[in-house]
């Protein structure tokens, strides 16, 4: 819907039902959508500078909203930030400061303007809002007075994210502070609803009780009607976190996660999840995510669901050029790549593709004055016990340098450098060995 509000918007609810994206949806909700554009909004917790990519679900469910012709509010908890979700949660967070606050805002708020459409002259462009805007002025009295007693204790205590804090298993209790989250988060949605008309909230599923705090304070308060969905919470099918490695959470910043390692995140997945990935992660249409399946069912050694999925992700996050830089970097450790692709790496990517790779050094000065081939497997690394298997290994054609096959009397020199750091020696197709150039 690009400039006229008269238009019908598409399906929104149908599209993220055939998705699996829909876990609980107020009643009309779908008949409202369906006949009327609307404003609606995520919140963002700023716990850090960047989203990862459980993150990523809420920004896509923002992007279909915006592409069914609905005005998409993205909003930033610099204030409930300063509290913390007691949503999902067993233990109390930490409490955030104003000038770490002001820091990740600033980075999620960039990373939001990468995914949807800003564009003032666009009917439907996205706004980008913070709640600490808001609240910043409004004192504990006056809140207590004017929103607070629309509100009873009963009611809030029976929301399930109270209920299992207070619960008789519950390691500890629930502070003030976090008690009244659901009443700032239902406040922001009263505060949209008169200021920006939205009427439609979304989120996770850990979120409908405070979600629906706001729409029954709509009601209480401006006697109005405000609509609520939330997707399911994702899960992976062994039954391990999602969106976590050993190294921790998979960021959307290249700077905390590269796009090598992002890549690779997605194209490790199993078949199962891929299956379900695609549809949540992409945009593909229904047909050709359907295609893609019975392929993959035909051949599924050659993980074709898997490439299209890190494909389409990758891209999405990081642009096309640092996906083919991911496939390329995958390739090096299956030898389908050239000495030229392996010497464009930089350093950090080529650290993690050889991550854990024995190392030892070695000085510019001795490059600049050659290293035979067989001191370099022996004496200067121990990659190799003996000369004599080193060269056993040369007359074999087994040692390359730099995944481009050497015999004997080869000297490394300052060309064969990778980056200016590093140097790769291989024997055979898995045994790695890394020279790092000081």
């Amino acid at each position: 819907m690009q400039g006229n509000i008269t238009l019908m918007p598409k399906n929104f609810v149908e599209e993220l039902r055939w998705r699996g994206l829909i876990q609980d949806i107020m009643p009309d909700t779908e008949d409202y959508l369906n006949s009327t554009p609307t404003t609606g909004y995520i919140g963002f917790d700023p716990t850090a500078d960047s989203l990862h990519i459980g993150s990523l679900v809420q920004i896509i469910i923002l992007m279909h909203f915006q592409r069914a012709g609905h005005k998409p509010v993205a909003l930033l908890g610099g204030a409930t930030g300063m509290i913390g979700d007691p949503s999902g949660k067993s233990d109390e967070r930490n409490l955030l400061d104003a000038e770490t606050l002001a820091k990740n805002n600033a980075g999620i708020e960039q990373q939001l303007r990468q995914f949807l459409n800003f564009d003032a002259t666009d009917t439907n462009a996205a706004v980008l809002v913070n709640n600490y805007d808001w609240m910043k002025s409004y004192s504990l009295i006056d809140f207590s007075r004017d929103i607070g007693k629309h509100l009873t204790v009963n009611y809030m205590m029976a929301k399930e994210s109270v209920k299992k804090r207070l619960g008789s298993d519950a390691k500890v209790g629930m502070s003030f502070t976090e008690f009244t989250y659901q009443l700032l988060q239902g406040y922001d949605f009263l505060h949209l609803y008169e200021n920006m008309d939205c009427k439609l909230q979304m989120g996770g599923s850990d979120q409908w009780g405070n979600i629906t705090t706001g729409t029954e304070l709509i009601r209480r308060k401006a006697g109005g009607k405000a609509f609520a969905l939330t997707c399911p919470l994702i899960t992976k099918a062994d039954g391990s976190k999602f969106g976590k490695t050993e190294a921790g959470n998979v960021w959307l910043d290249k700077k905390r996660t590269s796009p090598y390692k992002f890549y690779q995140y997605w194209l490790n997945t199993s078949d199962v999840d891929a299956a379900n990935y695609i549809k949540i992660f992409t945009f593909l249409d229904q047909a050709t995510i359907a295609q893609l399946d019975k392929e993959h069912q035909e051949a599924p050694h050659l993980r074709l669901l898997q490439k299209r999925l890190a494909e389409e992700v990758t891209t999405m996050v990081h642009g096309a050029a640092e996906f083919e830089k991911a496939v390329q970097a995958s390739q090096i450790l299956f030898g389908k790549t050239t000495a030229n692709a392996l010497k464009n790496l930089d350093a950090a990517t080529f650290l993690e593709i050889f991550d854990g790779v024995p190392q030892q050094e070695l000085s510019v000065a001795q490059l600049q004055e050659g290293v035979d081939i067989i001191a370099a497997l022996v004496e200067h690394s121990g990659f190799l016990p003996s000369n004599s298997e080193a060269r056993r290994a040369l007359k074999a054609q087994s040692i390359s340098v730099n995944k481009e096959k050497v015999g004997e009397g080869y000297k490394l020199s300052l060309e064969d450098r990778i980056g200016e750091n590093y140097i790769l020696l291989q024997k055979g197709k898995k045994n790695y060995f890394v020279l790092r150039i000081i």
